[in-house]
């Protein structure tokens, strides 16, 4: 029988376990008390080789939470086979992200969370009696040589895809003396004297004091990023994401991380409840206001909003309130406040239309209309929203602005206001979004302002470059651009502008503990 076939065999036998333990988790009877904290268990098929560190994790997660969270653990292609069978569990947790790409492709992931990163190299005794310096040592035939099995391990399957580009695998398979079902087999060879040396993660070493990593030429691009993800068979989604975040805090799961040698992603500062705080031009509300209510539910989190006048929101944060993240109602709102929200991304637009009663009594076609003797328009404020800033400008381009403010007799901070002032009769018309104007149809009829291209809003996204919940504000960033909150938008009278997946704010690696 071949090498990889005992190999595959062995992960066909740690499936079948995987299966009949989370069963057996799944159906156990549920008794008052301590079943209590049995319906918060959670299970994670994690990767052998973050199996010590996840080890340390949980020690501190179970003490300082009082949750309790099952392990799985086997090479990263093995559990992917799991969890595709199985269709049970809650968290991924492979040792390369392109597992979760996998995953993802076959729809059995939605969130991931970063993690890390660690490289690929070599394993030896300590103090490398061998005199191994590169790939070219490994082919002394006197040497022995094991690996992880390239199908289901992802340090090996990464080691054959850099090697064959540069037409060296083929020669190293054939110096191969043994295929493992996992890295932690690998260096345990080693250690025992089975092998002399083997392919590895640099961070897998962490609990073998025994041998040493040796780094060389040809892997210097075989780094794997890690993440976790949030499997779509979870009936636990919130109990799951408690835990990941517990796992890539800065001050908690990451600082085990950096003990065992990962260069760490930079992560968010741990609360049990985190409070997310958002800043939003009021125009925004109808449009996220259910997607960040789902978001609170399914995270366990709060999420703290202020919708306003983008005008009055920029003076409060240069006052120095600085929230999580801001979505205003134009471009020229944030880079009012670039010192805070360095990075922005256009999400959707927004255009400026008069609205008259139903029916259109005064006969309302034109912008210019709006300058007929008599007329009682209302307008958004320049100075506390963005709506009034656009219509001053729309208004200067036109060559109006003098007629049309002689009929102005109130400037509001939001445009709701303005459709309530017209629903009563105080105003003839107004000037505000088409989103205001939307589920308004039954009392009032909205003019589309043409020819003037400076009579559209365009709405930008933005994390605060010193939020403590950065990560989190990603993940709520990812809801709304979700195709769900897309159609809200459009239902709310925007269009949607974002043609690509929506960013994250950029993550930088810390420094490894071991290097």
């Amino acid at each position: 029988m071949s090498k990889t076939v005992v190999a595959m065999v062995g992960s066909l036998v740690l499936a079948a376990g995987a299966f009949w333990l989370l069963s057996r988790e799944e159906g156990r009877p549920r008794t008052n008390g301590p079943s209590k904290s049995r319906r918060s268990e959670i299970v994670v098929y994690c990767a052998a080789s973050n199996q010590s560190v996840m080890e340390s994790i949980l020690s501190d997660y179970e003490r300082e939470t009082g949750r309790k969270v099952v392990m799985q653990y086997g090479s990263s292609q093995t559990l992917l086979s799991q969890l595709q069978v199985a269709a049970v569990g809650d968290l991924y947790l492979p040792a390369d992200d392109s597992f979760l790409e996998i995953a993802r492709e076959k729809d059995l992931i939605d969130e991931t969370l970063a993690i890390g990163r660690m490289r690929c190299g070599l394993a030896v005794p300590k103090g490398n009696p061998r005199k191994i310096k590169n790939l070219e040592s490994l082919f002394n035939e006197d040497l022995r040589i094991v690996q992880a099995n390239p199908e289901a391990a992802a340090v090996a399957k990464l080691t054959k895809t850099v090697l064959s580009k540069s037409n060296l695998w083929d020669r190293l398979d054939r110096a191969t003396d043994a295929y493992r079902t996992t890295v932690i087999d690998v260096a345990n060879d080693i250690k025992v004297g089975a092998a002399d040396v083997g392919f590895v993660y640099d961070a897998v070493l962490h609990p073998f004091p025994e041998l040493e990593f040796l780094p060389i030429e040809e892997l210097a691009s075989a780094v794997s990023n890690v993440s976790i993800g949030i499997l779509k068979s979870t009936k636990r989604p919130t109990a799951a994401l408690h835990f990941a975040r517990y796992v890539t805090a800065r001050d908690r799961g990451l600082l085990n991380y950096q003990e065992h040698g990962f260069q760490t992603f930079g992560g968010d500062v741990w609360q049990d409840v985190p409070e997310l705080a958002v800043y939003a031009g009021s125009m925004l509300r109808p449009a996220i206001e259910e997607t960040i209510i789902a978001f609170e539910s399914r995270e366990g989190v709060s999420v703290s909003r202020s919708y306003n006048g983008c005008g009055i929101l920029v003076g409060q944060m240069k006052a120095g309130q600085h929230p999580d993240a801001y979505f205003a109602c134009d471009v020229e709102f944030m880079s009012q406040v670039k010192d805070i929200f360095p990075e922005s991304v256009d999400v959707s637009q927004n255009e400026l239309v008069i609205i008259v009663p139903k029916g259109n009594p005064q006969k309302i076609r034109l912008l210019s209309d709006l300058t007929k003797p008599g007329l009682r328009v209302g307008i958004g404020h320049e100075k506390q929203c963005a709506m009034g800033w656009i219509t001053q400008r729309t208004l200067k381009e036109s060559g109006i602005q003098t007629e049309f403010m002689s009929n102005v007799t109130v400037q509001t901070p939001t445009g709701d206001m303005l459709v309530n002032q017209l629903r009563t009769g105080s105003l003839d018309a107004a000037v505000v979004y088409l989103s205001n104007a939307a589920g308004a149809a039954d009392y009032l009829d909205a003019i589309q302002i043409v020819g003037l291209q400076c009579s559209i809003a365009t709405q930008p996204w933005a994390v605060a470059k010193d939020s403590k919940h950065g990560r989190l504000a990603d993940r709520l960033f990812q809801r709304i651009c979700s195709a769900e909150s897309q159609e809200v938008f459009q239902a709310e009278g925007f269009q949607w502008k974002l043609s690509k997946d929506p960013p994250v704010s950029p993550i930088e690696p810390s420094p490894s503990l071991s290097q």
